[in-house]
């Protein structure tokens, strides 16, 4: 999994559903720190802003509207830095449940642009593909949208 690029690429990343690459499996795009639905570029089809090393609703910059602040790896609830509010943590191609390093905490494992369920990599398990580079910050929000929007 590659979580580092350019903090604004010029065509969009499309994350798709499971193993599909059909236009009409695209779950949404990341684009100039914005996340969208599906295959759209409007502002009314903004689902969370990426600004720096914090997420946020929709198409807002608001520090009241902070879903995730990520640093070093972990990812806070809203503008918290403390380690009772580590939401989870991203090393080594896994997602853990807050700071947890067990492999029964496995949220979900990364390779090769496929993110599988819990610690599987059977294609059975693939959760969405990622169709280029994204920042650990750019990952998240497709997390939440995957999860909490989608």
């Amino acid at each position: 999994m590659t979580l580092f690029a350019a903090a604004f690429a010029v065509n969009p990343v499309k994350i798709y559903r499971g193993t599909s690459t059909y236009y009409s499996d695209v779950i949404c795009n990341i684009k100039n720190g914005k996340v969208y639905k599906g295959n759209s570029s409007y502002n009314s089809d903004v689902l969370c802003t990426i600004v720096g090393n914090k997420v946020y609703k929709i198409n807002s910059s608001n520090k009241s509207d902070v879903l995730y602040t990520i640093r070093e790896g972990k990812v806070y609830a809203g503008n918290s830095l403390y380690e009772s509010d580590v939401v989870m943590s991203i090393r080594d191609g896994k997602v853990y449940r807050g700071l947890s390093k067990y492999n029964n905490d496995v949220l979900a494992t990364v390779v090769d642009g496929y993110v599988y369920s819990g610690n599987s990599t059977y294609t059975s398990d693939r959760l969405y593909r990622i169709d280029g580079d994204l920042t650990l910050e750019e990952f998240v929000a497709v997390w939440y949208v995957f999860f909490y929007v989608y």
